[in-house]
C-alpha cells in the first residue's frame, strides 16, 4: 500500500498552481457535501446514525485515512461526521431541494476544479488514477494545515518530490 507520502506526492504532481489548490478548497468541499447529501437517501436502518450509503461512504474513506495517518485520519473523521450531518439535514428536505443541493453542488464543484485545472494546464490527477478521487478531500485538509505551519517535514517532503507551489 502506498503511504501518505506517497498519496499526497502523486496528487500534488497534478496541483502545483496555487490557483488551482485555491479552487480545489472550495470546489473538493462542495463536491464531498453534495455526495453526503445525495448518499444520505435512502436510509437502510434509522437510528441515532441512520445507515445511509453515505455512513458506509465516509466509514470506509476515513478507515483508509486513518491508515495512512493517524492524526489526519482522526480531522478527516471529524470533518466527515460534521458532512453526514449536513448530508443527513439536506435528505430530509423535499425532493427538489435535496437533488438540487446535491446535483447543483456536485456539477458547481466539477466546475470549479475543471477551472482549476486550466489554471495548472494539467489535466486532474484521478484521470491517471483513480484513487486521487479519495486523496482529494486528504490534500485539501492537508494543504490547509500546511498553511497552519503543521506537517511541516511532510510539506517539504511532498515539494521535495513534486517541487513547489507557485504563484
Amino acid at each position: 500500500m502506498k503511504t501518505l507520502l506517497d498519496q499526497l506526492a502523486n496528487y500534488a504532481d497534478y496541483h502545483r498552481s496555487a490557483r488551482n489548490i485555491a479552487t480545489h478548497l472550495v470546489g473538493v468541499p462542495m463536491i464531498v457535501l453534495a455526495l453526503f447529501a445525495l448518499m444520505s437517501r435512502p436510509v437502510w436502518v434509522d437510528g441515532p446514525v441512520p445507515l445511509t450509503p453515505a455512513v458506509c461512504f465516509a466509514t470506509v474513506l476515513v478507515l483508509y485515512y486513518l491508515r495512512l495517518n493517524l492524526g489526519m485520519g482522526l480531522i478527516m473523521g471529524v470533518l466527515y461526521a460534521l458532512g453526514l450531518v449536513f448530508g443527513t439535514a439536506v435528505a430530509a428536505l423535499d425532493d427538489t431541494t435535496w437533488l438540487g443541493v446535491g446535483v447543483g453542488g456536485f456539477v458547481v464543484g466539477w466546475v470549479i476544479q475543471f477551472v482549476g485545472h486550466v489554471f495548472e494546464g494539467r489535466k486532474p490527477a484521478f484521470f491517471d488514477d483513480v484513487i486521487g478521487l479519495a486523496i482529494g478531500p486528504l490534500f485539501v485538509v492537508a494543504e490547509v494545515l500546511f498553511k497552519l505551519g503543521a506537517y511541516a517535514e511532510l510539506k517539504a517532503q511532498i515539494e521535495a518530490r513534486s517541487g513547489p507551489v507557485r504563484a
